[in-house]
């Protein structure tokens, strides 16, 4: 019986593949970073990373050199591709925050394959949006300024601006989001200092593990840090975007001033990070041989989640509309009616069949068994998210109270090489992270064996 088809005792497919140990599991999974031959598409992701990477760099020089005029905004579209993958890229990082924080303090145990990194995954999702806000006020030097830091001035930031509010809920969930997934492998960084078969890799290893010896103090100081920060972060999976969505829904402008956006957003990010961590989980199973340890239950439970979360994007969308008309808002009405038919229509009903029409098989478990039809739901729902923001900003924009400042926007080649380059820092972070620490945790998936419960009674 593969793990593929294995059934567990209560009828469903098991949360680890049978005949494993404590040895084992230790074995393979730390085998990944310290002994296993690093597979050629490792390689082949990387070279494309690292490209990406050297675009970014090109890019960024550039603007810094020229100046944001390199960029496609104008008037009235003053905000582009610079905002609209900020929020895209903050929305990915989501699922890792709600897998590691929320499903922790649940107490449930499928998030033990995918945690790791899913939490990795929020860390470089956060990076790559970072550089956006960070780039779009034209002076980077001069950022600063964002943060309130004391000084004989007096120039304090425009707290009332939520941009601000950005500059502090951001860097507050970076800050959680690094402790977290830090603090999570530390008894994995025990593991690989004591197996590493290079001295280098024992020194290493051996001071970012910070003298951990695995007694029972230890876990105990382990467990209760974990538990302390799997409450912080809990709040900040809501914050975070709820605060995200003010930056458009505490203005005037028809299409972003709703109250349905902080829940709307919030479904969204959650949405769209499962679907990445879909779109990451599957290749490396297969690459890496990992079925046994990322079974088809973990992938039908988050197909399960991409299907909630996308039915409460599907209604935010509804009540958009449904808003739109019961307001009687001449501005609202032409909004949604620019949105249906206008210039951009075909990219807002490419967004409804990607994020609305297409995770509508997950209903069916013979899709949600398939890693094919998976693997290509979830690229789906990553496009529609990212035409999603376009929409709610560019579209919102184009056409404002002032006819005769109408026009159209278009990224440059500058937005989409800056665009494609965080892609490619993404990846190469994900990359260089499967490289050198291990993807699965170690001492979790112990936990999940029959030994750890028959130890457990014992004691």
């Amino acid at each position: 019986m593969t793990p593929e088809t294995a059934i567990g005792p209560d009828g469903k497919p098991p949360l680890i593949g049978p005949g494993h140990t404590f040895a084992t599991v230790t074995d393979k999974i730390s085998a990944m970073v310290l002994t296993q031959r690093t597979p050629r598409v490792w390689w082949v992701g990387f070279a494309a990373g690292f490209a990406g990477v050297m675009l970014l760099l090109t890019t960024i020089t550039n603007l810094v050199l020229r100046g944001i005029g390199i960029w496609g905004n104008n008037i009235p579209v003053g905000w582009g591709f610079d905002i609209i993958n900020f929020v895209w890229w903050i929305g990915i990082g989501h699922a890792g925050t709600l897998i590691s924080a929320i499903l922790l303090l649940l107490r449930q145990q499928w998030r033990t394959s995918i945690n790791r990194f899913a939490e990795a995954m929020t860390l470089f999702a956060v990076a790559s949006a970072g550089l956006y806000p960070a780039l779009h006020t034209g002076r980077p030097w001069m950022d600063y300024w964002l943060f309130p830091y004391p000084n004989t001035m007096g120039m304090w930031p425009n707290f009332r601006s939520p941009l601000i509010w950005d500059v502090f809920a951001v860097s507050t969930y970076a800050l959680v989001s690094l402790l977290f997934w830090y603090v999570g492998l530390i008894p994995d960084l025990a593991t690989l200092r004591d197996r590493s078969p290079t001295r280098a890799g024992r020194t290493v290893y051996g001071m970012l593990a910070m003298g951990w010896r695995g007694s029972a103090r230890h876990w105990q100081r382990y467990e209760t840090a974990c538990l302390l920060l799997a409450g912080l972060a809990t709040p900040l999976v809501v914050s975070v975007h709820t605060i995200v969505s003010f930056d458009f829904a505490v203005s005037v402008l028809p299409g972003w001033h709703a109250t349905i956006f902080p829940p709307y957003f919030v479904a969204g990010a959650i949405y769209a990070g499962f679907a990445m961590v879909l779109t990451l989980a599957i290749p490396l199973r297969r690459i890496y041989g990992l079925q046994d340890f990322i079974t088809m239950r973990h992938l039908d439970y988050m197909a399960r989640i991409v299907l909630a979360t996308g039915l409460f994007v599907a209604y935010g969308y509804t009540m958009e509309a449904f808003g739109a008309w019961y307001s009687g808002n001449t501005y609202e009405g032409f909004m949604i009616t620019n949105r249906f038919f206008g210039p951009y229509a075909h990219l807002y009903w490419t967004l409804i069949l990607c994020n609305v029409i297409a995770p509508q098989a997950l209903w069916f478990r013979k899709v949600r068994a398939r890693t094919g039809l998976l693997m290509l739901i979830a690229m789906f729902v990553n496009v529609g998210m990212w035409l999603e923001r376009f929409v709610i900003i560019v579209v919102s924009l184009h056409r404002d109270f002032l006819p005769s400042s109408w026009g159209m926007y278009h990224g440059t080649r500058w937005d989409w090489g800056m665009f494609v380059g965080t892609i490619g820092l993404f990846l190469t972070l994900f990359l260089l992270f499967i490289r050198f620490l291990p993807m699965i945790s170690i001492s979790e998936m112990r936990t999940m064996l029959p030994e750890a419960a028959v130890k457990e009674e014992h004691a």
